[in-house]
């Protein structure tokens, strides 16, 4: 499948729609049984503090993974995405209540690239900190 953008619809500085993404403690639960990761920092509290975290913080690549939605969603077409790399700068810090944390998400194409492929540039940040740093992703476009 190919992207539902085409190339020359886009130029540098082009704004994806940005997104929020909710994360819960149930949201964690649930990622770990899917990720298989279940490092006590993404679960309990107290092992978390212990170990000098604030509080409980979400898993990076699920801090990733929802990041990349924002292109994903652009495109249409996950296969779109032909390279993703992030750095990670700040844990998500999920507290036990009702609202959790929220990742605020913002992307714009940062170049046009060969082959009908642009680089975008995604903004990730949760309770006003930026928690991924470096995140970009290459994506061809049809």
């Amino acid at each position: 499948m190919t992207a539902k953008i085409a190339y020359g619809d886009v130029e540098v500085g082009t704004e994806l729609p940005a997104q929020s993404f909710p994360v819960t403690r149930a949201t964690l639960v649930r990622y770990a049984g899917a990720s298989g990761d279940f490092n006590p920092i993404h679960w309990n509290e107290r092992f978390a503090v212990e170990v000098g975290l604030p509080n409980v913080i979400a898993h990076g690549m699920f801090t990733m993974a929802e990041a990349i939605r924002v292109v994903t969603d652009w495109t249409g077409d996950p296969g779109a995405v032909v390279e993703y790399g992030v750095r990670f700068t700040r844990p998500v810090v999920v507290p036990n209540d009702d609202k959790g944390a929220v990742i605020e998400v913002s992307a714009k194409v940062a170049a046009l690239l060969e082959d009908n492929r642009v680089r975008v540039d995604l903004l990730a940040t949760s309770g006003g900190d930026k928690v991924l740093g470096m995140s970009r992703a290459v994506v061809q476009l049809g």
